[in-house]
């Protein structure tokens, strides 16, 4: 996933270990090339835009490549620092983020899992991270399989993080991206998940 929502965290806080799936087919409308933050305006999706693949709808997810003839990063960065530059942590955090985009990747699943080891080591969770090695349309019975239960247009049964104050509204909001956990609670983000 891009910029994992919060909920995916409780999950990983929770894990022996996280299995990526990387032998998927990409799956568009999903959290894997866009994420939710939130801005003045409310909430606002921000999706990396991607090169279509060489068949319809059949590109593995580890060769879908991000299209950066569009200037998305500039974009996405603009909204982050507008909607949590007066945040508490945003420039504790800011860097670290704003690293990985510099490093341009060209395939977004790179881009994903980068992301994802900064936000597991800004949490101080150790849980460790492993990849698959095949497709299986069912995962093992010992494997929790969320590779399409935490999805935008899916609300999630109990989202179980407890509420926390957020920059923008009156209104918690849920199914925000990390980046809104951290840039607002900083190191206490880890409560948050417990």
């Amino acid at each position: 996933m891009y910029n994992p929502p919060v909920q995916y965290f409780w999950y990983a806080l929770r894990a022996e270990s996280i299995l990526v799936e990387q032998h998927e087919n990409y799956v568009k409308q999903s959290y894997r090339n866009r994420c939710h933050v939130l801005t003045a305006q409310g909430v606002v999706p921000l999706s990396v835009p991607v090169l279509k693949g060489s068949s319809k709808d059949k590109t593995r997810i580890t060769e879908i490549e991000i299209d950066y003839s569009q200037k998305w990063y500039n974009v996405h960065w603009r909204t982050l620092q507008a909607a949590y530059g007066r945040a508490p942590y945003f420039e504790f955090y800011c860097d670290y983020i704003k690293e990985v985009y510099e490093r341009q990747p060209k395939f977004l699943f790179e881009l994903n899992v980068d992301l994802l080891r900064l936000y597991l080591k800004l949490l101080k969770l150790n849980t460790s991270l492993n990849f698959t090695g095949a497709y299986q349309n069912n995962a093992p019975e010992n494997v929790l399989d969320l590779r399409n239960k935490i999805h935008p247009k899916i609300y999630p049964d109990n989202l179980h993080v407890k509420t926390y104050t957020q920059v923008f509204g009156k209104q918690f909001v849920s199914e925000l991206s990390i980046i809104d956990l951290l840039f607002t609670q900083g190191p206490a983000s880890l409560s948050f998940l417990q």
